[in-house]
């Protein structure tokens, strides 16, 4: 594995309640005890880039950890796409033999309550040639490229599922201004309260105080008593044996009961039936009858009709030639209501699309985890309502940041690339849509940088494969975001407009050297409005660091849009570090 460098890390697990804990690393020891509920954790103190190394847990021994930079990747299937589906594309991959960088799939676990744990099945592999078709594509190229700048070990987690939507990834802590995606705690834990067996670990021990039970008169029917619920219900009978009696084998008969049943005399098991029809006759072992008191409880349980034992059959249990009636009073109490629990399901009519599934299951659970920063690849699934994407990404990054406690975790944001056929004239798009949200959380929020990747999509698939042109613009933001270079890693960001006549100047920052068009041709998909709010393809060029939009038929424009559409793919807006500008529009319509 990889183990993120020059940060305090946390090793923790579980043991026995109590269990003394020796972590040995780099040959230094930490010493620790389990608590009560057997959670232990040390820490290390931060460690240099290196390796390999032993890390030691009483006795187990992990080998060839490494010490690096640990990237957390989620999102939804384009952070997913195997690594086998490219390598036609980039056949090097065949011949992958970096044992410096790792990776590690964090196994799909779907939750309604946070877990400690992640689902069993992950493991880290590296990038030799016999481990390399275990990685991901995108998780691949980008340690790839950050090992060969930096030459420091790499490991990629990525904890992603493909169709995600973002607001699985957040928690309901974060959730509360939108109620469809709240889960009502009080109705589920009440829910599973109602189906539970309240009785099957007391009820059946001989000495349980069952005088405030209800009476039912063995034979007779549920109905006709007034007991009128399905689901579980214990029966408990007491009987006095004579002193000469006790411990013999006897034999129980109980007629026939409707539906299934389990019996227990004196709290041991001595049989089971599991439907209505063959008549009751259990064995009573030696040595569980005992002088005076006795008890006989019975665990029946319907789900149809009308539960009951049948009249005209026999209760009674039989010792060598005597003979003790079991028929009439008999105490009881119901153990668990399907009707009861079903009462609450119309508070939990939204349980399929609460959020927080994933957080839950793939997120939480790693939170404790040391990570040089996020990868973030999702949006796809948000596309059908973009209008609230932008709020649920800086929840997320809020979100993160709380659960993994750093408050400047650094996020890498991957803007949607072009999909779809292109469209002949300017229209609303859920696609752009979400880019714009990406686009302004990546302004507005502190410490996340954002990739633009309108270029590199594919038309006809939601796939894409060219996932090292990616990675390499990640590493560029990360080279700037997270290790401090001094350089140039986003294309033109807009700023401001000014109209002027017929004409709309449009304003930028990241501009570089200075504003271009990608291979020097016509600026394309700049689109123009007037104050009836259709928009037009426009005419659009540079003026020094602006870009001045207008169109022959429109004298008095208001609004421009850029890149806005599925699939903007012509669209070439560039600063000279051959960096493309991000879609945007200058309305809010």
């Amino acid at each position: 594995m990889v183990l993120q460098r020059d940060t305090e890390l946390k090793i923790w697990g579980w043991a026995d309640s109590g269990e003394k804990i020796t972590v040995r690393f780099r040959g230094q020891s930490y010493l620790t005890e389990a608590d009560a509920a057997g959670n232990w954790a040390i820490r290390l103190p931060a460690q240099k880039a290196g390796g390999p190394y032993l890390l030691q847990v009483n006795e187990i021994a992990i080998r060839d950890v490494l010490i690096g930079d640990v990237w957390l990747c989620s999102g939804q299937s384009n952070m997913e796409t195997p690594i086998e589906r490219l390598v036609e594309r980039f056949p090097e991959i065949n011949e992958s033999n970096n044992h410096m960088i790792r990776y590690f799939k964090v196994p799909t676990q779907s939750a309604l309550d946070r877990r400690s744990e992640i689902a069993d099945g992950g493991r880290w592999y590296s990038a030799v040639a016999s481990e390399v078709m275990n990685w991901t594509a995108l998780a691949y190229f980008y340690a790839q490229q950050s090992y060969a700048h930096t030459g420091v070990p790499v490991g990629m987690l990525v904890s992603s599922l493909g169709g995600s939507n973002i607001e699985s990834w957040i928690s309901q802590d974060q959730l509360k201004e939108f109620p469809r995606l709240l889960l009502d705690r009080p109705a589920l834990d009440s829910m599973h309260l109602a189906q539970q067996d309240r009785g099957i670990r007391d009820w059946i021990k001989p000495d349980w105080n069952d005088s405030s039970w209800p009476t039912f008169t063995v034979p007779g029917w549920w109905r006709d008593q007034q007991l009128h619920n399905k689901g579980v219900v214990y029966f408990r009978r007491s009987f006095e044996l004579p002193g000469e009696l006790a411990g013999r084998y006897g034999l129980l008969y109980l007629g026939t009961m409707i539906d299934s049943d389990s019996v227990f005399v004196n709290g041991h098991f001595v049989g089971a039936t599991g439907y209505m029809y063959p008549p009751r006759k259990y064995p009573v072992r030696a040595g569980i009858l005992r002088a005076g008191h006795n008890t006989v409880t019975v665990r029946l349980r319907f789900t149809t009709g009308n539960g009951g034992f049948v009249e005209g059959k026999s209760y009674k249990l039989l010792v060598n030639d005597n003979e003790i009636n079991l028929a009439g009073p008999w105490k009881y109490q119901v153990g668990m209501d399907p009707d009861l629990a079903k009462s609450y399901q119309p508070r939990l009519q939204n349980i399929n699309e609460v959020g927080s599934k994933l957080y839950n299951g793939m997120i939480y659970p790693i939170k404790d985890v040391a990570v040089s920063g996020v990868i973030w690849y999702q949006g796809e699934a948000n596309t059908g309502s973009p209008q609230t994407y932008e709020q649920y990404l800086r929840l997320l990054i809020k979100d993160w940041r709380l659960t993994l406690e750093r408050p400047q975790l650094p996020f890498l944001l991957v803007q949607l690339p072009n999909y779809m056929p292109k469209q002949e004239r300017p229209s609303e798009s859920g696609w752009a849509g979400v880019r714009e949200a990406q686009f302004k959380v990546s302004r507005d929020v502190p410490y996340t940088a954002l990739t633009v990747n309108y270029d590199i999509g594919e038309w006809n698939d939601i796939h894409p494969l060219n996932k090292k042109d990616l990675a390499a613009r990640l590493l560029l933001a990360a080279r700037k975001l997270v290790y401090g270079e001094k350089l140039i890693s986003t294309g033109p960001v807009y700023e401001r407009m000014e109209i002027k006549d017929n004409r709309i100047v449009l304003f930028f920052k990241e501009v570089g050297a200075g504003l271009a068009s990608r291979e020097g041709q016509p600026l394309r998909h700049f689109a123009i409005a007037g104050q009836d709010r259709k928009f037009v393809w426009a005419d659009a060029v540079v003026k020094g660091n602006t870009v001045v939009v207008s169109h022959r038929d429109i004298a008095h424009p208001v609004a421009v849009r850029y890149a806005w559409s599925d699939n903007p793919e012509d669209a070439n807006l560039i600063n000279r570090q051959q960096l493309l500008a991000s879609p945007f529009r200058t309305d809010s319509w």
